[in-house]
């Protein structure tokens, strides 16, 4: 495989406005074909592609609208201009497939001058917080592509969806929840439960930050891929209750008010919390590798 090849799968996802699984996804292809994606290359594609398809439940549509539409051969016809010539395994090039793709429904795969947004489905954001922090940008409101407010800190699911419940959250609340990475979760769980709990508790202006992962059914400001995770010393664990967090997307940044002395002795003092694991999860994750089968 080829640059080109993992450059236009990246491209095509933003257009999609797809998964932010696909910042893991993509790099571990590659990396075993002998390429190194760094991040900042979804946020480069994403600033340069249309969002074209708008999929449930940030949209309207389901992904069998988009393959009655004409599927990926269409999205791909869409972008032909953009797309880098590349081998597939179907014997003909990408360029030869998007020259070849039709669109059945110029709704639901729209045109590049008429796209849902004007940017992809991907935004990696940078600050204080995070190296790198991952939010789908296609599904947030634009009254909440910028905002502040104070922290709400929990150090496992079942914490935040109890306080979800008990309503002990509030509007313009920003909920943190560290160790949820790789190694601190350990694992890097999925945090949709979260995610989908907020918005079904009927919550407008929440957001979340978390070192766990999200996928392409989250929805709002949600910041998730978290680098450097709290388990390995990254600030996210030096947030507490109360401290006001700064989210602005468009700017790509993502800030607690918090000076980095006042992070770096807050971070002297985390404490790593409590996980129930196997002996086989303590090993793979936290120890030097074993085979556990």
């Amino acid at each position: 495989m080829t640059d080109a090849a993992f450059e236009n799968a990246i491209r095509v996802d933003m257009a999609m406005g797809g998964s932010t699984n696909t910042v893991l996804h993509i790099p571990a292809i590659a990396k075993e074909a002998g390429i190194e994606i760094d991040v900042d290359l979804f946020d480069k594609i994403s600033r340069e592609t249309p969002h074209l398809c708008s999929i449930i439940p940030a949209g309207p549509n389901e992904m069998a609208d988009v393959d009655d539409a004409g599927g990926i051969p269409a999205v791909l016809n869409r972008l032909k201009d953009m797309i880098k010539d590349s081998p597939t395994v179907n014997g003909k090039s990408i360029t030869q497939i998007a020259e070849e793709g039709e669109v059945l429904d110029g709704d639901v795969i729209r045109t590049p001058d008429n796209p849902y947004h004007a940017e992809g489905g991907i935004a990696v954001l940078k600050g204080n917080i995070a190296n790198s922090a991952i939010i789908k940008q296609t599904a947030v409101e634009k009254a909440m592509r910028v905002l502040s407010g104070p922290a709400k800190v929990f150090y496992s699911e079942k914490d935040l969806l109890d306080a979800i419940e008990t309503k002990t959250i509030t509007e313009g609340d920003v909920l943190v929840l560290p160790f949820q990475g790789p190694a601190g979760a350990p694992g890097m769980p999925e945090m949709l439960t979260p995610t989908d709990a907020i918005k079904g508790a009927g919550y407008k202006k929440v957001a979340l930050i978390t070192d766990g992962r999200f996928s392409g059914a989250t929805t709002g400001p949600c910041l998730g891929h978290v680098e450097m995770e709290a388990y390995n010393g990254g600030p996210i664990g030096a947030i507490k209750d109360g401290d006001i967090i700064e989210i602005d997307i468009p700017n790509r940044k993502l800030n607690v008010k918090l000076s980095d002395a006042e992070i770096k002795e807050r971070l002297k003092n985390a404490q790593i919390p409590e996980r129930k694991t196997t002996p086989c999860l303590d090993s793979a994750f936290r120890e030097p590798r074993v085979d556990c089968r």
